[in-house]
This record gives C-alpha cells, structure tokens and sequence, in this order.
C-alpha cells in the first residue's frame, strides 16, 4: 500500500490541498498563498471549503502557468473550463412518444 508520498499527483486530480499543489508545482506554500492574493481568483483557481481548508485548481494553474506571459490564452483556458462543468451544460429534453 502507497503512502501519501509515494502517490503520484496529476492535472487530472482536480483539485488539491496547499501541501499537494506546493509540491507538484515545486512551490512552497508561502508562494502558494503570494498568488492566491496577487494573480489567482477565488473559485476559479483555488476555492475554500472552510476557514482552514483551501483546494486548488491543478489544470487552471498550471494553464496560468504556461500562459503567465499572455492573459489572454490564459482567459480562454479559463472559460473551457467553466464551460465544461456540469451546472453549464445544456439538460437534454425528453421526446414525448
């Protein structure tokens, strides 16, 4: 059985707490919290679930990442993905018979 220092962290996670996101970033928590305040929005690259709990966006951060020189890609990025979740999909109607 893999501890939690052992498991591989993907893009495909989701979201993730400050101690996973430091480290597949190779950022240090300090740095985590620096651009929550100065670049990252709230709800789209990190949320909190609590006081004490803060869950980060892996696939926007690292997009933000890739794009840091062009906000623009970076917006489009953004708006994929709230366009892929779930409450922004169409419901698909039943055909009465």
């Amino acid at each position: 059985m893999a501890n939690s220092e052992t498991q591989k962290i993907s893009v495909d996670d989701g979201w993730s707490n400050s101690k996973k996101t430091s480290k597949f970033f190779d950022l240090s928590i300090q740095t985590l919290k620096i651009y929550r305040k100065r670049y990252w929005s709230l709800g789209i690259h990190y949320q909190y679930l609590n006081s004490r709990t803060i869950r980060y966006n892996l696939r926007l951060i690292q997009d933000w990442l890739a794009n840091f020189d062009d906000p623009q890609s970076h917006q489009r990025g953004i708006e994929v993905y709230l366009a892929s979740l779930p409450s922004n999909q169409t419901k698909k109607r039943r055909q009465s018979k």
